[in-house]
């Protein structure tokens, strides 16, 4: 059986989170980074995993309601990680748009010595001119340029890094490029990864094919074992164009479970969380997100608008906008229509992130299938409670993959690069 890869996400300012729940502590505390990294890694995780948040979002003029406590610094808490954990990854995502090389190098070169080698760097990009305003030159990149700039940018990084020998000798790097011209001396020693990990996050084509050529991990997301299979199959065939091999990039979709003493208790638990989840106000939010109109005056309980949405709207900023909401808003008045369902029963039906609901034994066995059925390599759940959402899991169904080896019972190696199965990136220097 092959073996699966599992990470875990720090449940923060996102719609998954349930802060209604009585268990639920704070999202910027230390101890919550601490009691969710320390379990990720009692269950023998490949890595812990960060967003990022470069400026607080609104809704309607306002400051969304799940960034009002504000939004840590990933780099900063992991770095803090790295004393309390041993084997566990760190993983953190930083803007490739908004950041520049040799600063981002030296930061996730220092982590990757602080934790002796289990530094990851998740790479996004950003086409928001709304976050842009929070930096100096206060502008945006085109989407078409987005990931130009990410590609330099990886590939600068690694240059940076690659300036120093493996025996230890610094020398003088140089890159002249589109988006970045730098030259000079590189502080921080070649790290015990030589470069840290790089993760991409995205489904889009772009995306896909800068993962192809210059990640290690690629996080996404799939409803349904068929779509899963679809997206595998499509990003490991781009590997060969790059000189690459299948096993040199994992895919890692982000995955709810709950789990439950039986299948039904697990099913009737999640229909809850996800009512917490979607409450009425929070309905009508997700509702102006696709629309991007001010709805407040539709009832949760009541049918969808029957006006379209506007395409050009602003009335949320800084969240990650809905590519087409005009066939979003056809897809939800379908699935309306064809079930009966008020304004919140469709945003929890069309919302809900793929799940894998039952007993311990029934997920780790649709865990397992995933993994055999080439739908990925790996999963990164996102808990529903923080910090404390990843408990049942690592007690409950972690044994039972390890008891049918489709997961580790012990960490193979030191570095993050030995828990993935990644080897050492060749010197280029």
């Amino acid at each position: 059986m092959r073996q699966m890869h599992l990470a875990a996400h720090f449940p923060g300012v996102n719609s998954t989170t349930v802060w209604t729940d009585p268990r639920s502590g704070s999202q910027i505390d230390f101890t919550s980074f601490e009691h969710l990294a320390r379990t990720a890694e009692r269950g023998k995780f490949d890595f812990f995993f960060l967003a990022e948040g470069l400026r607080l979002r609104e809704h309607n003029g306002r400051i969304h309601d799940l960034d009002v406590v504000g939004r840590p610094e990933s780099l900063t808490v992991l770095n803090a990680l790295a004393a309390v954990t041993d084997r566990l990854g760190l993983a953190a995502t930083v803007n490739a748009t908004f950041n520049e090389p040799y600063e981002l190098a030296r930061r996730l070169a220092t982590l990757d010595h602080l934790s002796a080698g289990r530094a990851a760097w998740n790479v996004v990009t950003s086409s928001d001119a709304f976050t842009g305003e929070n930096f100096r030159r206060g502008g945006y990149l085109d989407r078409a340029d987005r990931y130009t700039r990410a590609a330099e940018f990886v590939a600068t990084a690694r240059e940076l890094w690659d300036s120093w020998t493996p025996d230890g000798e610094a020398r003088p790097f140089a890159h002249s490029g589109r988006h970045f011209e730098i030259s000079g001396e590189f502080t921080v020693p070649r790290s015990p990864q030589g470069h840290p990990v790089v993760i991409q996050a995205g489904d889009s084509d772009e995306g896909r094919e800068f993962a192809a050529s210059a990640a290690d991990v690629i996080f996404t997301r799939h409803g349904t074992l068929e779509a899963g299979r679809t997206f595998y199959a499509d990003v490991k065939a781009r590997l060969e164009k790059y000189g690459r091999q299948p096993g040199d990039l994992k895919i890692m979709p982000g995955v709810t479970v709950v789990v439950g003493d039986t299948d039904a208790e697990a099913q009737e638990y999640a229909a809850e969380i996800r009512r917490q989840q979607v409450s009425p106000q929070n309905a009508i939010l997700a509702l102006e997100q696709v629309w991007g109109r001010d709805l407040s005056s539709y009832d949760p309980d009541g049918p969808l608008p029957e006006i379209d949405p506007d395409p050009g709207s602003d009335l949320v900023q800084g969240r990650v906008r809905v590519a087409d909401p005009l066939a979003v808003a056809a897809q939800w008045r379908a699935v309306s229509e064809a079930k009966g369902l008020s304004i919140r029963q469709t945003v929890i039906e069309s919302t809900a992130r793929q799940s894998f609901i039952g007993s311990p034994a029934t997920v780790a066995a649709e865990l397992e299938t995933f993994v055999e059925e080439d739908a990925a390599d790996g999963f990164i759940l996102v808990p529903h409670l923080t910090p404390g959402g990843l408990d049942d899991f690592v007690d409950r169904v972690v044994p039972l993959l390890q008891e049918h080896g489709a997961f580790r019972s012990e960490y193979a190696g030191p570095t993050l690069r030995s828990h993935l199965g990644l080897a050492e990136p060749v010197w280029k220097g």
